[in-house]
């Protein structure tokens, strides 16, 4: 009787010793995989495509650099097209989100500025791409554009309402303007920042704009994980 009784015991205390470990390796393994690698998509224009600098200068290199300096274990992928307006977004927004994408960039609008497109038709285009993230289950940052001046008072504040008050109907992270950091307030200073064309950032303007939009983006991937 007593030999069955130190048997139980010891047979008791090896199953809850097994059963700690076993808890603490998952509580170990848990933060891992709940903090594994993050595929983020962006989609865009030549600003994300990286239209006229070498390739580790553009601005997927210079934003997956950044992310890796900051700890954060993260593909990005480019998903951005020269030429694009939100229209060819939306075209290819769907064989954009594959299974493995868990977050997604839009940069879209600089185009559809530039042919003077209606901002309705924008914003429908904006709002299915958002709407197809959403049915993919798949978070997003938005980041605005805004209309110069010289396009009118109206298609101003249509055209850049776009932005804000989509990300808000749709929960998205909005992000003001890709150029946000590049002097808005000094366009004269702004341009050594610019290529030539007066349109597309040089490398050390992506630098500058990676830097700045680097925060929204790990707030996006915190909100995946």
């Amino acid at each position: 009787m007593r030999m069955r009784l130190r048997f139980n015991d010891f047979s008791s205390y090896g199953v809850r010793a097994l059963a700690g470990k076993v808890l603490a390796l998952f509580l170990i393994v848990l933060p891992a995989v709940a903090a594994g690698q993050v595929t983020v998509a962006a989609l865009g224009d030549s600003l994300t495509q990286g239209y006229g600098l070498i390739s580790q200068e553009g601005f997927v290199p210079q934003l997956r650099d950044w992310l890796a300096q900051k700890g954060r274990d993260v593909r990005v992928v480019n998903a951005g097209v020269s030429g694009d307006t939100s229209a060819g977004g939306l075209a290819r927004v769907e064989w954009t989100l594959t299974p493995d994408v868990d977050a997604m960039i839009v940069v879209l609008g600089g185009n559809d500025l530039l042919r003077g497109i209606d901002p309705a038709v924008t914003r429908a285009n904006i709002e299915g791409i958002l709407q197809a993230a959403s049915d993919a289950d798949v978070e997003v940052l938005l980041v605005g554009m805004e209309a110069p001046g010289n396009y009118g008072p109206e298609y101003k504040a249509e055209f850049d309402a776009i932005w804000p008050e989509l990300s808000r109907a749709y929960g998205a992270l909005y992000h003001p303007s890709f150029f946000e950091g590049l002097g808005a307030d000094d366009p004269a200073g702004a341009m050594r920042y610019m290529q030539p064309d007066g349109i597309h950032p040089n490398a050390e303007g992506v630098r500058r704009i990676v830097e700045r939009v680097g925060p929204k983006v790990i707030e996006l991937i915190e909100r995946v994980q």
